[in-house]
């Protein structure tokens, strides 16, 4: 009697083992599925397309895979879009100054960044909410408007050169937009909060008792600076500068908006050779190989998230 009593509770106890299995394999593949159907498929049309030869048709690029005269199904790979790249100087000049306007912008964001995000570490909780909310509160609009102020406040007529005339500062205006020294103030703005984020979230794990022992040691504060506190908040500076590089890189509307067309970055790059020039396998290609430059990084945050979440 006992054995058969016991069965109907081992048969639950053996479905919920099931159903518990089952819904981890869900809950881990969902963030697979994702990826195959957000990134891989994409990269692997882009990819496709960039082995392709520009037609004037639509679409306006061939097949890979071509029926041949005697009926075999041929594959036509061409490595042409790639060999252009190569040749022409502009893409190339165009690839560093995106790698060099992404590189000063994250310095300027890290320079800017981690004495905010220290100081909020450092505030009272109710002072904390309030700065972190100033923080997240430009997210709360659009992100082409907040460009467009831009427009406003760096004009000829703007309000910062109308602000310096009334100053006394200088006579005339100065040419503000339109320039790379604009594309970088739109790109530490916009970018900032991707900055400090990151920083406080690492720096509120920070042991305040360790400065304290440093100071009793008789150590000066540069140096509890530079031998505590910047190795221990390393994880959140790279986390931050590889949150601010990896887009900035890519980045259209700014250079496109602010720069007037005078910055040339591999966003707008892309952007005209998709539409301007329809010329899809070069744009292609273009993608492919930026995507190739930004691996690096891209796999180095990942490992620095795997192993700050192993640390948990």
């Amino acid at each position: 009697m006992e054995d058969t009593a016991s069965q109907p509770s081992t048969r639950l106890q053996q479905l919920g083992r099931t159903l518990q299995s089952s819904w981890r394999s869900v809950v881990v593949g969902l963030p697979f599925f994702w990826l195959l159907l957000f990134f891989l498929i994409p990269f692997a049309i882009v990819l496709k397309i960039s082995f392709a030869e520009s037609l004037i048709a639509s679409p306006p690029f061939s097949t890979l895979l071509q029926w041949g005269e005697d009926g075999a199904l041929n594959l036509r790979i061409l490595f042409d879009n790639f060999k252009f790249l190569a040749e022409d100087e502009l893409y190339l000049n165009t690839y560093l100054n995106s790698l060099k306007v992404a590189l000063i912008s994250t310095i300027w964001c890290l320079l800017i960044g981690y004495p905010i995000a220290y100081a909020i570490v450092r505030s009272d909780p109710a002072t904390k909410n309030v700065l972190l909310m100033l923080i997240i509160l430009p997210f709360w609009t659009s992100f082409l408007l907040r460009v467009y102020a831009w427009m406003g406040l760096l004009a000829d007529q703007g309000t910062i050169n109308s602000f310096l005339i009334w100053l006394g500062i200088i006579d005339e205006p100065i040419r503000l937009l339109y320039s790379q020294f604009a594309v970088y103030i739109g790109i530490v703005y916009s970018y900032l909060p991707f900055m400090i984020l990151p920083l406080y979230a690492n720096m509120e794990k920070l042991d305040m008792s360790l400065h304290e022992a440093a100071s009793d040691l008789g150590a000066k504060p540069i140096t509890t600076f530079l031998t505590v506190t910047l190795p221990l908040t390393l994880p959140g500076i790279v986390a931050g500068s590889l949150l601010v590089f990896i887009p900035a890189t890519g980045e259209y509307v700014i250079p496109d908006l602010l720069g007037g067309g005078n910055v040339l970055m591999i966003g707008n790059v892309l952007f005209n050779e998709f539409n301007s020039n329809h010329d899809w396998p070069v744009a292609s290609a273009v993608a492919i190989v930026l995507l190739i430059v930004l691996v690096a990084p891209m796999m180095l945050y990942q490992r620095m998230q795997s192993r700050e979440s192993a640390a948990h």
